[in-house]
């Protein structure tokens, strides 16, 4: 295989994830006396999940949250970090926010670079876009032991991806939805991964 990284459309983002990781904590339950009102809660319910559409931004959209297996310098735990590392571009591509993106990211790098102007560009100026979500099938991660850089293979599905003015008027032609193969180069530093490169394979 001849890995060549090119940019990759920098439209879309990351793949979710498997789903995020739960802790549980067990308390003792407060003892209630029988002279006392039983307590009632009353659950909040969390704000309902809107996509985007022609009318406006998607809404109360889920933050990805990185499993903790995604915190293991290992193959697995490689394996772990580039599917939440696609969710984390999925849901900046969805929202504009680039924040857990750029936390797992080298951002200087040129790959790193073009994907954050990608999707600063498609929010500037009351801009949006619809689609794009991204999903991963296949995470292949290609260890060599003893190696600062790891390298991966990624099946990514990202949809059609609809771009808006402020005005709601139609913005630039539709990037049409794809399944590509890419690369991804990573580093373990302080404790983290971090994505140094990614783009196409061809070849």
């Amino acid at each position: 295989m001849t890995a060549v990284v090119l940019l990759s459309g920098c439209q879309g983002g990351s793949a979710p994830s498997s789903p995020p990781s739960e802790t549980s904590s067990t308390t003792a339950s407060p003892t209630v006396s029988e002279s006392s009102p039983a307590a009632s809660a009353t659950p909040t319910a969390s704000p309902a999940y809107k996509p985007a559409d022609a009318t406006g931004k998607a809404q109360n959209v889920p933050v990805p949250v990185m499993p903790e297996l995604a915190k293991e310098n290992s193959k697995a735990g490689l394996e772990a970090f580039i599917g939440y590392w696609y969710a984390t571009y999925s849901y900046a591509t969805e929202t504009g926010d680039l924040g857990p993106w750029s936390e797992s990211t080298d951002v200087m790098t040129v790959s790193g670079a073009a994907y954050k102007k990608a999707v600063e560009l498609n929010y500037t100026n009351g801009r949006w876009v619809v689609g794009g979500r991204i999903t991963t099938p296949v995470i292949e991660v290609l260890w060599q032991e003893g190696l600062v850089e790891q390298p991966a293979k990624v099946q990514v599905l990202q949809e059609q991806i609809q771009y808006y003015d402020a005005d709601g008027s139609s913005g630039q032609q539709m990037t049409p939805e794809y399944n590509t193969a890419e690369a991804v180069m990573a580093t373990y530093r302080n404790g983290s991964w971090q994505v140094i490169d990614n783009g196409l394979i061809v070849g």
